[in-house]
């Protein structure tokens, strides 16, 4: 178990505490690109900041302090044009660097005073990489948005889902280093919730490893009638640096919107069959998933990514880990928690924490552990129609969150080649 001063430091995220100025040195994504089609402005909050992100005529975007550095008035209802946003309340400009380019008015009043050159916004870099707008608020030099192995994939339909789930981001993240949540949260807690009330046939844990490496750390399982030379094992699944799980197919981003909030950022990736390639998608779509039933007020608890979801608000806001108590199955949180506590130390020292990207080269594919890598890049099996971590069903529906837009499902579908259901 943890101290409570221990608790404290790994759960605020705010401007000048610890955990707060470690996350800072990592670009977290804070929007689709799709969404900024749709509306050129988003409020934002992100690490208990309240910002402001846009995308300007000329296809700029960027990121400022949500209120105008005038009168305060929020910058969310601001007009872009082709050079930043315009602030509705009296006209001033702002640049992506935050720089004031007109202040209509006082330029008539006294255009010798050139007093826009003496005031400016706070402004942060801003990139769009795998359909994903990213933003970084740490200090300068920053690193380099990494471009993860899959954002350099063809031939797949993407997809990203945004859910805001009401707790701290760490317990959500400890979920991503915790293998044996699989065979209970998603496969006998699973079957008796659709009435199962026998979980005998579901594979029991029989080892299990953590290793770290330059990305974050990788988790190992063996469950019964496998063995070490099972990929599950040989390969395993990542847990990357600092606050994302990596599957193979998805990507599961939990960012800090503040200390009691967490947007969870879901990228999924599906290969479509060989036959059907060259295929390019034009647009990657984005959706909201929801997590409570608006029926009963409940948690879904219908998906797998909703089962998470109910394990981590089901801890309370914030986990109090002086409470737990801890076996062998969390040595990988453990492991977590240590590297967190350390890379603190390291960012209050001057120094860089783990996994920043600084060399362009690298960065031109930054390589992942991943199953089933062939099978994404060369197209799936005749027959087979999505990927080794399975986030479509057969027939297109999405097994991961609820909530899936049906014209989403459908441009799927119609991207697979997937025949329409048949009702006996």
């Amino acid at each position: 178990m943890l101290s409570k001063e221990e608790n404290e430091l790994l759960t605020k995220v705010g401007a000048g505490t610890p955990m707060g100025e470690l996350l800072r040195r990592y670009w977290m994504p804070v929007a689709a690109v799709a969404e900024l089609d749709e509306s050129p402005t988003r409020a934002v909050r992100l690490l208990g900041q309240d910002l402001v992100l846009y995308r300007d005529g000329a296809g700029t975007y960027g990121l400022l302090d949500r209120h105008c550095p005038h009168r305060r008035s929020d910058l969310a209802y601001g007009m872009v044009e082709d050079c930043g946003l315009r602030c509705n309340y009296h006209g001033w400009l702002w640049d992506a660097d935050g720089r004031c380019l007109e202040q209509p008015y006082e330029e008539i009043a006294r255009p010798e005073a050139n007093y826009k050159d003496r005031v400016s916004a706070n402004a942060y870099p801003v990139e769009a990489r795998g359909g994903l707008v990213w933003a970084y608020l740490g200090p300068q030099p920053a690193p380099l948005c990494p471009n993860w192995e899959p954002f350099t994939w063809e031939n797949g339909f993407v997809q990203i889902v945004f859910s805001e789930v009401p707790c701290n981001w760490l317990q959500c993240q400890e979920n991503s280093i915790d293998p044996v949540h699989f065979e209970w949260l998603h496969s006998n807690w699973a079957l008796a919730l659709k009435g199962a009330r026998d979980g005998a046939n579901v594979p029991k844990h029989l080892r299990i490893g953590f290793d770290e490496f330059e990305y974050g750390f990788v988790y190992r399982r063996v469950m019964e009638g496998g063995s070490e030379d099972d990929e599950l094992w040989s390969i395993g699944r990542t847990c990357l640096w600092p606050n994302c799980l990596f599957t193979g197919d998805h990507f599961e981003w939990r960012v800090p919107i503040d200390d009691e909030r967490t947007l969870s950022v879901g990228w999924f990736y599906n290969g479509v069959p060989a036959e059907r390639r060259p295929f390019k998608q034009e647009r990657i779509p984005y959706w909201y998933a929801p997590v409570r039933d608006e029926g009963t007020g409940r948690w879904i608890t219908s998906h797998v990514m909703n089962q998470d979801f109910t394990a981590w608000v089901g801890q309370d806001t914030y986990a109090d880990r002086t409470q737990e108590h801890l076996g062998e199955s969390d040595r990988g949180v453990i492991m977590m928690r240590r590297r967190l506590l350390s890379d603190m130390k390291v960012v209050a020292d001057g120094g860089e924490p783990k996994a920043l990207v600084r060399d362009e080269e690298i960065n031109r594919c930054v390589p992942l552990p991943i199953m089933g890598r062939s099978e994404f890049i060369d197209g799936t099996p005749p027959g087979v129609i999505f990927g080794p971590g399975q986030t479509v069903s057969a027939e297109g529906d999405f097994l991961f969150l609820a909530g899936q837009p049906e014209e989403i499902r459908q441009a799927f579908i119609d991207a697979m080649g997937i025949e329409p259901r048949t009702v006996s």
